[in-house]
C-alpha cells in the first residue's frame, strides 16, 4: 500500500504538525521559505528525481498520496512545492549540462525551482519568444503565470523559437531582466506569490537549457497530462470531509452526518476511477474519459466544500474559517490547470 511507503509518512507528519496548523496565518500572508525547507527536509521535493542524485524515484500512487497529504494541508504550499516537481521530471534522466549541474541540487531540495509555461498552450500566440544567440539563447517577453516569485531559486521559463519550445534556467535572484511586473491578487492560494513575469533580454547560455522540443509533441504530451485529476482535488475534498465530519459531531446533526457520508462514498469512486485512468495509456478516448472524470471530481470537491460551508453555518463566513478556506480552494482548483479541452468538460458536466 502506498501508505506504508516512509515518504508518505512524511508528508502526513509534515502536515499535520507544521502545514495544517499554520494553514489559516499563511492563507492570509505568505507561503515561508521554512515551510518548503522543512518539505525539502522530509526528503519529499526529489519524489520523481533519480536515486542516483539524491532523489528517490518514487511511483505514481507515493507521489499522489503525498501530494494529497500537503494540498490537504495547506493548498498554497502544496502549489508552490508542486512547481519544483515538474522542471525535476524534466531534467530526470538526461545526460546534459543542465541535468549535471542542477538535478542533484534540486533533489535534495538545496535549490527549488518554479516553472513558467502554461503560455505555451496559448501557441499560435507567443507571449515569450526566443532567439538563437552564439552558443545561447536571448528570452523576452511576458510569462503570464508564474507561482513561487520570492520563494524559489530557479525559474524555468518557456519560450518558443519558430515552432519550438525552448525551455531556459534562469537565476531568479541575480538575473537583470527577470522581474515580477504585477503581483497577482487571487481569491485563493493568494499566498503562493503568483507573478506575471517580465523576461527582458535574458540571456540563456546552451548549457542552461533543460529542454528543446517541437511545439506539437509538448502540446501533446500537455494534453494528455492535464486531462487527469490532480491529486490536490482529492487533498483538498479528503479534508473537507474530515471538517464535515467533525462539524456533525461537534453539532449532532444527523443530515450533516449524513452529508459526510453519501459524499465520501461518491468522492472515493471517483478518485479511484481518476487514477486508474491515469496510469492508462492516454490514447484519444482515454484522454475524453479523463476529462469528465476530472469534472466531475470537481463537481463533486465544490459540493464537499459547500456542505462544509452550510453545516458550520455564519460562522463558516470568518476569513479564519477553514469551511471558506476549503471553498475558494476548491474553486482555485476548478481553473487550475485548464486547458480549453478542460474548461469544455468541467462546463459541460455543470450544465447537466
Amino acid at each position: 500500500m502506498s501508505g506504508e511507503h516512509p515518504l508518505v509518512d512524511a508528508a502526513r507528519r509534515l502536515a499535520a504538525e507544521v502545514l495544517e496548523p499554520n494553514a489559516a496565518q499563511v492563507d492570509t500572508t505568505a507561503v515561508p521559505r521554512s515551510h518548503l525547507e522543512a518539505i525539502a527536509r522530509a526528503g519529499l521535493l526529489g519524489l520523481a528525481a533519480p536515486r542516483d542524485v539524491g532523489g528517490a524515484d518514487v511511483g505514481a500512487a507515493v507521489f499522489r498520496e503525498v501530494a494529497e497529504a500537503l494540498a490537504g494541508a495547506d493548498a498554497a504550499t502544496w502549489f508552490v512545492q508542486a512547481q519544483h516537481h515538474s522542471p525535476v521530471r524534466m531534467l530526470a534522466g538526461q545526460r546534459s549540462a543542465a541535468a549535471e549541474r542542477y538535478l542533484p541540487k534540486l533533489a535534495t531540495g538545496e535549490l527549488v525551482a518554479g516553472i513558467a509555461f502554461s503560455h505555451l498552450r496559448r501557441f499560435p500566440q507567443r507571449p515569450v519568444t526566443a532567439t538563437r544567440e552564439k552558443h545561447a539563447w536571448r528570452f523576452n517577453g511576458v510569462a503570464p503565470w508564474y507561482t513561487g516569485w520570492g520563494l524559489n531559486d530557479l525559474a524555468f521559463i518557456a519560450a518558443l523559437h519558430d515552432d519550438e519550445a525552448v525551455f531556459g534556467i534562469v537565476d531568479t535572484r541575480r538575473t537583470a531582466g527577470l522581474q515580477a511586473k504585477t503581483k497577482l491578487q487571487t481569491a485563493a492560494l493568494n499566498a503562493a506569490q503568483t507573478v506575471v513575469l517580465s523576461v527582458d533580454d535574458v540571456f540563456v547560455d546552451d548549457s542552461d537549457v533543460a529542454l528543446v522540443q517541437p511545439i506539437q509533441e509538448w502540446l501533446a504530451t500537455d494534453r494528455a497530462t492535464s486531462s487527469n485529476a490532480n491529486s490536490a482535488i482529492f487533498g483538498v475534498g479528503r479534508s473537507a470531509l474530515r471538517l464535515l465530519e467533525e462539524a456533525a459531531t461537534t453539532r449532532d446533526e444527523p443530515a450533516a452526518r449524513k452529508a459526510a457520508a453519501c459524499l465520501g462514498e461518491r468522492f472515493s469512486a471517483v478518485r479511484a476511477r481518476a487514477y486508474a485512468l491515469a496510469d492508462e495509456e492516454p490514447s484519444d478516448g482515454v484522454i475524453d474519459q479523463r476529462l469528465a472524470v476530472r469534472a466531475e471530481a470537481l463537481e463533486t470537491l465544490m459540493t464537499i466544500t459547500t456542505a462544509l460551508v452550510a453545516a458550520n453555518s455564519g460562522p463558516a463566513m470568518s476569513v479564519t474559517s477553514p469551511a471558506q478556506r476549503k471553498a475558494r480552494e476548491a474553486l482555485f482548483l476548478v481553473v487550475q490547470a485548464q486547458t480549453a479541452a478542460a474548461r469544455d468538460a468541467t462546463l459541460e458536466r455543470l450544465a447537466r
